[in-house]
C-alpha cells in the first residue's frame, strides 16, 4: 500500500517541498543574523552614550542618549506599569510625567521597578510609596521607550484605576488619552544615581547577541542537513 502511494506521488515532490524548507531555513538564519547585529549595534549605542546633554523639547535624540531634563515632576498623575518581571519577581515601572516647558509634550520618566506585594494591589499604598516630595527637578537618564508585549490581552489601562494608573504595556497614544495632552516619543529612563528612584538596571535588551547568533547557526545547520538528504535522495534515485 505504501509503495502504491510513493509510486502514485510525483518524484519532483519531494525535492521541491525539501527546497522551500531550505530556502526557510536559511531565511531564519538570515533574519536571526540580522537581529544579532542590530542587537551588537545596540549595546554599542549604549556604551558610546556619553556626558548628559540638555534636553528641550524638538530636540532630535538617539537611542540611549544620555539626558538632563528640568522641571516639574507631576507626582498627582503618574503611570503604574505592571507585569513588569525583573529577577524573578513581578513588580511595576514607575512612569512620572515631567513638564520641561508650559505647553510643551510631557517628557516621561521611568523611575525604576517596585516589586508588587501581592496579587490585589492596594492603590492608597502604592501611591505613598512612589510619591516624591521635589516639585522641581533635574533629572538625568537615557533615551528610552516603553516596554512592549510579545502579545498584550486586555485593554491597555486597567478600568477602574484612578491615580496612580495601573497600566499594561501602553502605548504613547494611551498615554495621551489617560493624560489629555501630548507626550514626548522616547521615555528618559532615570539615572541610577539620581535621587527618588527605585531599581533601576538598564540594558539594552535581556536577550543578547550571541543567542541570536546560535539561533542562526542551528536554523542553518538544519537547512545544511536537508540540502544533504536531498542530495542523497537524488543520487540514490538517478543509480
Amino acid at each position: 500500500m505504501n509503495s502504491k502511494v510513493e509510486n502514485s506521488l510525483p518524484r519532483w515532490l519531494p525535492f521541491v517541498v525539501g527546497a522551500v524548507l531550505v530556502a526557510q531555513f536559511a531565511g531564519l538564519s538570515v533574519w536571526q543574523i540580522n537581529r544579532g547585529l542590530g542587537k551588537l549595534e545596540d549595546r554599542r549605542a549604549f556604551d558610546a552614550a556619553g556626558q548628559f546633554s540638555n534636553f528641550h523639547s524638538g530636540a532630535d535624540v538617539r537611542p540611549y542618549q544620555a539626558l538632563k531634563a528640568s522641571g516639574h515632576l507631576d507626582t498627582e498623575r503618574q503611570f503604574l506599569l505592571d507585569n513588569i518581571i525583573l529577577n524573578s519577581g513581578y513588580g511595576y515601572y514607575v512612569l512620572t510625567p515631567l513638564e520641561t516647558a508650559e505647553n510643551e509634550p510631557l517628557l516621561m520618566v521611568n523611575r525604576g521597578w517596585i516589586e508588587k506585594a501581592g496579587p490585589t494591589p492596594e492603590l492608597g499604598a502604592l501611591a505613598e510609596r512612589i510619591d516624591i516630595d521635589i516639585a522641581r527637578a533635574t533629572v538625568r537618564g537615557r533615551v528610552g521607550s516603553l516596554p512592549k508585549p510579545g502579545v498584550r490581552l486586555g485593554d491597555a489601562i486597567v478600568a477602574g484605576s484612578t491615580w496612580p494608573m495601573l497600566a499594561v504595556y501602553p502605548t504613547q497614544a494611551d498615554l495621551e488619552q489617560q493624560l489629555g495632552q501630548p507626550v514626548q516619543p522616547f521615555v528618559l529612563l532615570m539615572d541610577p544615581e539620581d535621587d527618588g528612584g527605585f531599581l533601576r538596571h538598564w540594558v539594552p535588551t535581556e536577550m543578547g547577541p550571541s543567542k541570536h547568533f546560535a539561533y542562526a547557526f542551528q536554523w542553518f545547520a538544519m537547512g545544511a542537513v536537508l540540502t544533504g538528504l536531498l542530495v542523497w535522495h537524488y543520487r540514490k534515485r538517478s543509480l
